[in-house]
């Protein structure tokens, strides 16, 4: 039904980050994709296709606090639409689904919901490096 993709974090020195998952896991840079604003680095092992998604705001000069260091984990699943709409029928009260474009062409379509506890949780359509 669904499959645990990545989990994403702020962080504030990339190099640094990326030094201690390569140390500690045996993560290496699978992807880095470099935006205006923000870059993602996603970092993985040969052990489990799971991911840790390390986003670097470009205009973030203070360490985060982790009340406001904003993250999720993530699901893909084969049909967004329909989990959308089974989401709504129970109650979970997702999010819109939104599309994220890159270049003109489509990087990922997906909508966001809350746990109990308010953690967020993004939901993915399978699609190009979301599997």
């Amino acid at each position: 039904m669904a499959k645990a993709i990545h989990m994403m974090i702020r962080v504030l020195e990339e190099e640094r980050s990326v030094a201690f998952y390569k140390d500690a896991f045996g993560l290496t840079n699978v992807e880095r994709l470099d935006f205006d604003d923000f870059t993602l680095v996603y970092l993985s092992n040969e052990d489990a296709d799971f991911e840790i998604e390390l986003t670097i705001n470009k205009d973030r000069s203070d360490p985060y606090d982790l009340g406001d260091g904003y993250g999720h984990i993530a699901f893909c699943v084969d049909d967004l639409d329909a989990e959308h709409k089974r989401f709504q029928d129970a109650g979970f009260a997702p999010r819109k689904v939104v599309e994220f474009n890159r270049d003109g062409a489509l990087l990922a379509r997906f909508f966001f919901v809350a746990d109990p506890d308010g953690y967020q949780i993004e939901v993915l359509q399978k699609h190009g490096r979301y599997r």
